[in-house]
């Protein structure tokens, strides 16, 4: 198959339905363990120590028959994962969960699907988890779903190489799902990005073979609260002129990360019909190195009339998505938000696995950080300090594409696109690793959501009690 026939392979949400039917299976926080033994069956307390079971994970409980009579599972049941590891420990069969709390029913029902994914695209002989789990709560089951479904459509996006995921792969991605939800689309693309005033994005995708574009979706009541999404789509980022090395080149597929984030906290709002006006706006591009690639020393016009210094050519994320902010400014949306693997910078600040916030608007930024502390999906405010703002001065044009310091990497990098927001919009900007470096419960290596439930339950929270 050519690339540009590519489909991008979704992972089927599946394993989980509403019922009551199969083996009992009762989840347990791993502090009751003790009381619990203590007042179950002799038969159970000895089959237990017989087994070795120390208190925590899977106890499968046998009948006379030697099938499985119930199943215990002892987490932590304040951990929104706590049964990510679940789907591989239980065996081949049918298991409804006793529990009745909601709360509790949506940590498992979420930890049972996210512990579920596997990337198999390119696999020849995937292995699939063989247990399937019953939970009488149609709403906890629905809404876990949605979560499911744009996580993992998070994770298959950055999972995808790169050459079966280049900006024309993105753009049918995005119509595909604007069809689903009867959303408009459209897309600029190649030449048409200069003839519609978008040269940032055009600069800097120009050396590839996929042409750049920019891609919009809309969705929603037109009289409903504007609020429009962005995503860094840098499909590969070999760096351009100033080429990355090797190992950091090496998972450069996932310089897509916040296109994916972006598309997937679309879906969500679009599937649980969030009564807002959405729109999506992907700039989509290789960096590539080429003839015609940008240079270091190039000053670029951007869409706002602003001109770049171009310092560093692999500091082209930001550079696509200025023309994008501009645009998105147009129609003065309640709230603009923008996801994007920009710095690492901010990984040296938090770890790989914190997500950076950047917020206009410090009381949106502190109803953020509680959502997610709520949802169990944390991410971290950080400061736009004004002062290193003359750290992106230029001596040719009106602001550098990077700093003159290496020291703040990630506050000068929101500083610069800050540049690019009108001062009366609401914005946040979120500068995400996208990427599991080891395996956790429910969290396998390789492409991630991060923060993206989060911003999800602060928007819910805000419009739908609005």
């Amino acid at each position: 198959m050519s690339q540009s026939q590519f489909e991008v392979a979704l992972t089927e949400v599946t394993g989980l339905s509403v019922g009551q039917q199969g083996t009992p299976l009762h989840i347990h926080p791993e502090n009751h363990y003790a009381e619990w033994l203590s007042n179950t069956g002799q038969s159970t307390q000895n089959w237990l120590e017989t087994s070795g079971f120390s208190g925590s994970g899977l106890a499968l409980i046998p009948a006379s028959d030697g099938t499985v009579a119930e199943a215990h599972f002892f987490c932590d049941t304040d951990d929104v994962f706590c049964c990510g590891e679940l789907p591989k420990a239980l065996p081949e069969g049918d298991f409804y969960c006793t529990n009745d709390d909601p709360r509790l029913l949506e940590k498992v029902a979420l930890g049972w699907w996210l512990g579920r994914y596997q990337y198999t695209a390119f696999k020849s002989q995937p292995k699939a988890c063989s247990g399937h789990l019953y939970i009488d709560d149609p709403t906890v089951v629905e809404n876990s779903r949605h979560l499911a479904q744009a996580v993992y459509l998070t994770r298959d996006l950055i999972n995808t190489p790169a050459e079966n995921l280049m900006p024309q792969h993105l753009g049918q991605c995005v119509e595909s799902i604007a069809r689903q939800f009867s959303a408009q689309c459209q897309q600029w693309v190649g030449e048409d990005l200069l003839d519609h005033n978008y040269p940032t994005i055009h600069a800097v995708g120009r050396a590839s073979e996929h042409p750049p574009r920019l891609i919009e979706l809309t969705w929603g009541d037109e009289q409903a609260p504007p609020v429009t999404l962005i995503g860094k789509g840098v499909c590969f980022d070999s760096g351009g002129l100033d080429l990355k090395p090797a190992n950091g080149m090496r998972n450069m597929k996932k310089d897509m990360g916040g296109a994916a984030h972006a598309l997937a906290l679309a879906f969500l709002i679009m599937a649980q019909q969030l009564p807002i006006r959405l729109r999506l706006l992907i700039p989509a591009v290789e960096n590539a190195v080429a003839g015609n690639a940008f240079r270091p020393g190039d000053v670029i016009t951007t869409r706002q009339g602003t001109t770049v210094e171009i310092d560093n050519t692999d500091a082209e994320g930001r550079l696509i998505l200025c023309d994008a902010l501009a645009h998105a400014c147009a129609d003065k949306p309640e709230l603009m938000i923008d996801f994007a693997t920009l710095t690492g910078a901010a990984r040296v600040a938090l770890g790989t696995e914190l997500p950076a916030m950047f917020s206009s608007d410090k009381t949106i930024a502190q109803a953020v950080c509680d959502s997610g502390e709520n949802v169990g999906d944390p991410v971290w405010s950080m400061p736009l300090h004004q002062p290193y703002r003359s750290l992106l001065n230029s001596d040719v044009a009106d602001l550098a594409n990077c700093a003159t310091s290496p020291f703040g990497g990630a506050i000068t990098a929101a500083l610069f696109l800050q540049e690019f927001v009108d001062d009366d919009i609401p914005w946040l900007h979120f500068d995400v690793m996208a990427w599991n470096n080891r395996k956790l419960a429910g969290r396998p290596t390789g492409g991630e959501a991060m923060g993206l439930r989060a911003m999800f339950e602060y928007l819910k929270t805000r419009f739908n009690d609005a």
